[in-house]
């Protein structure tokens, strides 16, 4: 009788640690949801972070493609995302979602207006003073030459 007891107490523990496991591997949901920079040109790469998401997750915004959450050493969960290079400047939100958990965070960010590049003018300004000056001397430098070397050739007898 007194081992049927202990059987049966020793069933039910493993039964309540065997039901228990499942939930304690589960996360609450994403917190502490972090966002660098906050303010972000289109085009660029942002840094989310985000704890409570050791499996890992998504993250979804209008300005950037979904993006998966990894997990780190630390369980810190972090995610890159490109945002799209035609992005209208202005205040944008993120929403973090984990794997294992139905809950969602969201998170503001800003994409400002964008830069461009001052390239390929193609002549449309001007010289400065000073590069037309090195333009000149070079030029002069290399007429100079050129008459040296004529005279030398005449002088040696050896030009036409």
């Amino acid at each position: 009788m007194r081992a049927a007891r202990t059987l049966a107490v020793t069933a039910t523990a493993f039964a309540a640690v065997g039901l228990a496991a499942p939930l304690a591997a589960a996360t609450n949901g994403p917190s502490n949801v972090q966002v660098s920079p906050y303010d972000v040109h289109a085009g660029s790469t942002i840094t989310i972070t985000a704890k409570g998401c050791g499996h890992g997750g998504t993250v979804t915004s209008n300005a950037f493609p979904e993006t998966n959450l990894s997990v780190n050493s630390n369980g810190l969960s972090s995610a890159i995302a490109r945002v799209y290079n035609n992005a209208t400047p202005g205040n944008y939100n993120l929403a973090v979602k984990c794997s294992d958990n139905s809950r969602v965070v969201t998170h503001p960010f800003r994409v400002l207006a964008g830069r461009g590049a001052q390239g390929g003018l193609g002549g449309s300004l001007a010289p400065s003073s000073t590069e037309m000056a090195i333009g000149g001397s070079l030029v002069a430098a290399a007429a100079l030459g050129g008459g040296v070397f004529v005279l030398r050739r005449r002088m040696n007898g050896t030009g036409a």
